[in-house]
């Protein structure tokens, strides 16, 4: 196991968010989220294992880690968990093509130490430091590159062949097929 990297504990034990108002110049809009604020500022995208571990594949993990920022005004680490879209994802997507840039983010940040949320993010528009804004909104479209097979109408998860092959094996409730088919025909008697 590796140790723990003292850089990450100090990004850990930095400020916390609700010390510093990050809304000036925000142009975030509200998603009504329970303790949301706007949140403008400028951030170093970084791959959260490699700075907590030292395990540091190129490009950030290259798409098959979760990645994060940590803000330039206090060092904190803020976790992006959500893009601008519906879909509750797309946080990797939109940071992957800044990986160990500087960059600008304007989004929304919950911080609520009583429900456990601390610097979590919904980033809304990314851009380098000086550069064009982008709207954050590349999930679905990265998606449908991926899987062009699954073109089609409704929500993208009832067409992923991932979920489909999950659920294929391990039935809707994710508990066998043997579970749902006792389960639907108790539900519809």
């Amino acid at each position: 196991m590796t140790a723990v990297k003292p850089a990450f504990l100090a990004m850990m034990l930095a400020a916390p968010a609700g010390a510093q108002d990050f809304s000036a110049g925000s142009e975030a809009a509200s998603w009504n989220l329970y303790a949301e604020a706007p949140a403008l500022f400028e951030a170093r995208v970084v791959d959260p294992l490699c700075e907590l571990t030292g395990d540091c594949p190129a490009d950030c993990g290259g798409g098959a880690r979760q990645l994060a920022l940590v803000r330039k005004a206090d060092g904190a680490m803020i976790y992006s968990l959500k893009n601008n879209q519906p879909v509750f994802s797309g946080a990797a997507n939109e940071l992957a093509p800044f990986c160990g840039q500087e960059v600008e983010v304007d989004g929304l940040l919950l911080d609520d130490p009583d429900i456990g949320a601390r610097n979590v993010y919904q980033v809304q528009r990314i851009r380098a430091v000086g550069g064009e804004w982008v709207k954050a909104n590349r999930w679905t479209k990265d998606w449908e590159a991926a899987y062009p097979e699954a073109k089609g109408e409704g929500p993208w998860f009832r067409r992923d062949p991932r979920i489909n092959a999950l659920i294929a094996e391990r039935g809707y409730l994710g508990l066998g097929l043997d579970i749902d088919a006792a389960f639907v025909a108790e539900l519809f008697k």
